[in-house]
């Protein structure tokens, strides 16, 4: 960790909390602490030059968000994602998704157009913006698929989306660190929603799959790569 923060906040707004959140964080996806290495505060705001109290602050959220757990000697060390567990996930996503985009046709009705076309409004202006690597695209991307689901008019079948979303999330954050990953992402989405807005719904399901299947692919080779990351670095005192 080669990262120095100095101010209390900066141009952005970011608090050091803030700050140091978001390195580790991306540390933590990336591999870069060794399996089982406990996160010490000390170590950690040595490194840093911050305070302990920013650290203590950001491993808090993190252990919110899964991406690390307890220690058996105490404070925190990084969680190791379950692969097997991942593409089971997945396939249940991959159900629910399917379930709803099919349920409209089903009934003999059409997906609600009031939610789709101000979120294809949406991620056309996205596809205008610079692509910036950024984890938390996870969130708006969780969104796109809730609201899509939405517009199936079953709202149980939303939440269910959405606990499956969640389990995930630690892991599908692998999937937004490169701007590559982000244009595809915003591009697949909107041929997507132009299928359903012209009731193409075999030519929508196609274009979901294959984004799924390659959100997956990529995620579960970051996910190992991590892994094998992880598990060459040497452990460190705390």
């Amino acid at each position: 960790m080669d990262a120095v923060l100095h101010a209390d906040q900066d141009s952005a707004g970011q608090t050091r909390s803030d700050q140091v959140y978001a390195l580790v964080k991306t540390q933590l996806l990336v591999g870069d602490f060794p399996l089982n290495q406990r996160l010490g505060e000390e170590r950690l705001a040595a490194a840093l030059r911050v305070s302990r109290t920013p650290v203590r602050e950001a491993l808090q959220r993190l252990a919110a968000e899964g991406l690390v757990v307890r220690h058996p000697e105490g404070g925190w060390c990084p969680a190791t994602p379950d692969v097997q567990r991942i593409r089971e996930l997945y396939e249940v996503r991959q159900a629910l998704e399917l379930a709803a985009m099919r349920r409209p046709s089903e009934l003999g009705q059409g997906h609600d157009a009031s939610v789709l076309e101000p979120l294809h409004d949406e991620w056309r202006l996205l596809a205008t913006a610079e692509p910036v690597p950024d984890p938390e695209f996870v969130l708006r991307d969780e969104s796109f698929h809730l609201r899509m689901a939405e517009s199936a008019g079953n709202t149980t079948l939303v939440e269910l989306l959405d606990t499956v979303n969640e389990r995930i999330r630690m892991v599908r954050m692998q999937d937004f660190l490169t701007s590559e990953r982000i244009t595809r992402t915003v591009a697949q989405h909107l041929g997507i929603l132009e299928a359903l807005l012209a009731a193409d719904l075999r030519g929508a399901e196609l274009r979901f799959v294959r984004h799924l299947g390659e959100s997956m692919a990529v995620v579960e080779e970051r996910v190992v790569r991590a892994l094998v990351r992880m598990a060459s670095r040497p452990v460190v005192g705390p």
